[in-house]
């Protein structure tokens, strides 16, 4: 299969493509960020980059059978300036359009966010399909909902995996101060404290408990952008069934011992009067392993180091590529219905095979059958001719003897 994956940043769409367990003959990539092509070829050294979308002709490329890729979505993301097809960002999506009509291939994929409906509609339009949204929390321990047009058929909802952040974090330790705060367990992500020693939008100070999901991951382009999670300054990986101590001044309703909540906030006692702090509660960031396990990329994938393990790559590029990446797990999903026509196009072209060749056996049966029934009838008449003349003779002896 030939592959061309348009904004391909680090390479998501050929893993899932792995995952899929899709042979891939050639992968092209259109791909303009160095550090994300850096790591690309590092774990793909075969993929055939082609740099800028805007330069690229369906000339310049063999026959495509998969077209992929997520436009830039600043200019449609709910959480951004909603500047739609108006931002240079969003405009790139026609590119994919335009790439669409020349390659004709026989699938393509269009990744992007949640959008208000009126766009979602034109790209609907252009691309001759409706999306299917998708939250990536089903298939990971992030809450990450995006739409994906496709005309690959058998697109479902995956199933969930029921994975939370206890499941993918290296450790629970952590030394920077933040102020617990009440929260619902019913909501995919638990946000149970906030940071005390970050100055600037109330978004970025967010931390969050083990027992839910992280949030979306961003470019987090620096100021304090990464997800940030709860922890115990003493806590460890094996710490994880956590116990209240016998004194539990500050308890709310909504982890108490008696709601049997399914995590436990641990603390030491403390004078402290103030009910919403409470000593040896701590936070810390996510780190680019952390980010990538929510990307179900392999571990250290974005990991790039020399010979002297000097990286190459910085971990402020790592989370930016990670959070323009993709879901691997759910586009392997999607993926894996390509695979799974493809053997129904199998099975029934071994149909037909098998079916054309009892056909032709019993075609060539009846021919036989045929001849030999021409044979015989050929026979028949030869005796009866050979019977007739014996009586004509007959006759001419009966004939002279009566003379």
């Amino acid at each position: 299969m030939n592959v061309l994956s348009l904004f391909d940043g680090m390479s998501c769409g050929r893993l899932a493509l792995d995952e899929a367990g899709i042979e891939v003959d050639n992968y092209y990539a259109a791909e303009i960020d160095k550090y994300a092509i850096q790591v690309a070829k590092s774990n793909y050294p075969d993929t055939i980059h082609l740099g800028d979308v805007t330069e690229l002709s369906a000339t310049d490329l063999p026959k495509i059978d998969l077209l992929i890729g997520g436009s830039p979505c600043q200019g449609f993301s709910f959480a951004g300036k909603q500047l739609n097809f108006d931002d240079p960002r969003s405009a790139l999506f026609f590119e994919f359009v335009r790439l669409l009509k020349e390659i004709n291939p026989k699938y393509f994929m269009l990744e992007n966010v949640r959008m208000k409906q009126e766009f979602q509609d034109v790209i609907s339009e252009h691309l001759g399909v409706k999306p299917i949204m998708i939250n990536s929390a089903l298939m990971s321990a992030q809450n990450r909902v995006r739409l994906y047009w496709t005309n690959i058929p058998n697109v479902t909802q995956p199933e969930d995996k029921g994975v939370v952040l206890k499941d993918i974090i290296d450790d629970l330790s952590g030394d920077r101060p933040c102020e617990l705060k009440e929260f619902k367990q019913e909501s995919i992500c638990h946000h149970a404290a906030t940071a005390t020693d970050i100055r600037g939008n109330e978004s970025i100070k967010r931390v969050y408990a083990d027992s839910g999901k992280s949030p979306t991951l961003t470019t987090m382009g620096g100021g304090h952008r990464e997800p940030k999670i709860l922890v115990n300054e003493s806590a460890t990986k094996k710490d994880k069934a956590y116990a209240l101590t016998h004194s539990y001044s500050g308890a709310v309703a909504w982890n108490s011992i008696e709601r049997k909540q399914r995590t436990m906030i641990p603390v030491e006692e403390s004078d402290q009067t103030d009910p919403n702090i409470y000593n040896g509660v701590k936070y810390r960031k996510l780190t680019p392993l952390e980010c990538e396990r929510l990307q179900t990329v392999p571990d250290n994938y974005t990991l790039i180091q020399d010979e002297d393990e000097k990286q190459l790559v910085s971990n402020s590029q790592r989370y930016k590529m990670l959070g323009n990446g993709w879901t691997v797990d759910v586009i392997a999903h999607i993926f894996k219905n390509i695979k799974e026509e493809k053997k129904m196009n199998y099975l029934t072209k071994s149909e037909t095979e098998v079916y054309d060749m009892v056909k032709d056996g019993v075609d060539k049966l009846k021919d036989e059958i045929n001849k030999q029934t021409i044979l015989k009838n050929q026979a028949l008449i030869e005796i009866i001719n050979l019977k007739a003349k014996l009586t004509e003779i007959s006759n001419n002896k009966l004939h002279l003897v009566n003379r």
